[in-house]
């Protein structure tokens, strides 16, 4: 979770499910009071039927209750705890926040949730289909169809509003 302060003098808490393997996100939401209830039907939405993980590695936000303790238990989920004031100990969502951040909420005035909610989802998409990862072999999360192309044009397509683009060769 990490907080993004709102024009409106708000401020709205942004939750990130995400796997380490692919370094997909898998689930996001905002909201202005997180609780233990809220959060655990979070994860519920984010693995339904028997999708769910072995390990959650999660901070100590006072915001996981028993509530929440108690549904990832029923989910079968372990969870991993980081010590206190250890980011580095969850290093890949640290560093989708970090993206997030810079590559995104930097550039933008935030209004009300609804405008963060969709902001995001601009932004996620982008991270799935066309964000590259070193760890990934340069790919991105959910790799396009190959396209062979070598004849055409390559046009910009913009992505997320406009700051970012993605490249494709057309069609000759």
């Amino acid at each position: 979770m990490f907080v993004v302060a709102a024009a409106s003098f708000r401020l709205l808490y942004v939750m990130i499910i995400l796997t380490h393997d692919r370094r997909k996100i898998v689930r996001f939401d905002v909201t202005l009071h997180p609780t233990a209830g809220w959060l655990s039907r979070q994860v519920t939405e984010a693995f339904p039927w028997d999708t769910a993980p072995r390990y959650l590695l999660r901070d100590r936000d006072a915001s996981y209750g028993r509530y929440f303790r108690s549904r990832v238990e029923a989910m079968g989920i372990t969870e991993v705890i980081t010590a206190p004031h250890s980011p580095w100990q969850n290093a890949y969502v640290e560093r989708v926040n970090g993206w997030i951040r810079r590559d995104c909420l930097d550039h933008v005035v935030i209004f009300n949730e609804r405008h963060l909610r969709r902001v995001l989802s601009y932004y996620i998409e982008y991270h799935r289909r066309t964000r590259t990862h070193l760890a990934l072999d340069k790919d991105c999360p959910d790799p396009p169809r190959s396209s062979q192309r070598r004849i055409g044009s390559v046009v910009a397509i913009p992505q997320v509003g406009g700051p970012h683009h993605r490249y494709e060769r057309l069609a000759a």
